[in-house]
């Protein structure tokens, strides 16, 4: 009988586009992975994957294998855990990706409290300001802030927050959002348009750019305008112990702009894993 173990080499090496880099993922040897994956294509009797020196590339046989092959795991995966998981006891490796930022003020205090509620279970927290690939690099779940685009993962919203213009003290005097456009902007590669609502109910549309700066890291525009660089919108949680300590101000108190969503992102699998389930409810709860 085939192992499974080679059915996740095989698959570790079709998301990972080369035997080196699957290896990676799988904590092994190239030469592991290699010898796996060629006791597999011995053992089925086909060619899974043409290999050249720079690109491995799936045969017809394989991209039919890989697709049943992915379903097995994940029925299989879910079967062990199912077997496993007494009394809400959840066992294995949880891999979440989320945002610097967002991961010391939100998630790691999260995920300290539901470890207490499922010792067993390992996370594996990573942070970064780029979306991760979830299927390439093997994530369960990614928390992530703003608008949400297009993909094709699954999403679930958790929660929202609120963003405010926040600047350094000497830009006190902006009072109209016409001020706002006219005093150096900090902008942020993601969150580049936002919906204002006026005091009297309007709407109206502000854009971080063309900006005096640009980041792709919240932490970053809060130093930039905690250094008086201009004028940032950025999340309440982010900024609120500047606002009370004064470091900051908040501008144009009497306008709203639009709430940010808070979304869990994970793979679009035929069974979601009972961690990944367990974990979402915990942060939506």
């Amino acid at each position: 009988m085939v192992s499974l173990d080679r059915f996740d080499t095989f698959k570790a090496v079709v998301e990972a586009g080369s035997l080196t880099a699957a290896a990676d993922l799988l904590g092994q040897t190239r030469a592991v992975v290699s010898f796996n994956l060629k006791r597999l294509e011995a053992e089925l009797g086909v060619t899974l994957l043409t290999r050249s020196t720079r690109q491995l590339a799936l045969t017809d046989a394989g991209e039919r294998f890989y697709l049943r092959c992915t379903r097995m795991l994940e029925e299989a995966c879910l079967a062990v855990e199912e077997a496993r998981c007494e009394h809400a006891q959840l066992k294995g490796t949880l891999r979440i990706t989320t945002t610097v930022e967002y991961a010391l003020a939100v998630v790691a205090p999260a995920v300290e409290a539901f470890r207490r509620l499922h010792p067993d279970l390992n996370v594996h927290l990573s942070t970064s300001s780029t979306h991760a690939d979830l299927i390439s690099e093997r994530f369960d779940v990614a928390i992530r802030l703003g608008r949400l685009l297009d993909s094709n993962h699954r999403a679930l919203q958790l929660s929202t927050f609120e963003v405010f213009a926040v600047a350094a003290p000497q830009f006190v005097g902006v009072r109209h959002l016409e001020d706002l456009e006219q005093v150096p902007r900090l902008g942020h590669g993601r969150l580049t348009e936002l919906t204002v609502t006026d005091p009297s109910g309007g709407e109206h549309s502000y854009r971080a750019g063309p900006a005096a700066l640009m980041a792709d890291s919240a932490a970053v525009l809060q130093a930039f305008a905690l250094r008086g660089h201009g004028v940032a919108v950025l999340p309440q949680w982010l900024v609120q112990d500047d606002l009370e300590a004064g470091r900051l101000v908040r501008l144009l108190a009497d306008h709203r702009f639009a709430p940010q969503g808070v979304y869990a992102v994970y793979p679009d699998t035929r069974h979601l894993p009972l961690k990944v389930r367990a974990f979402m409810d915990f942060m939506k709860g």
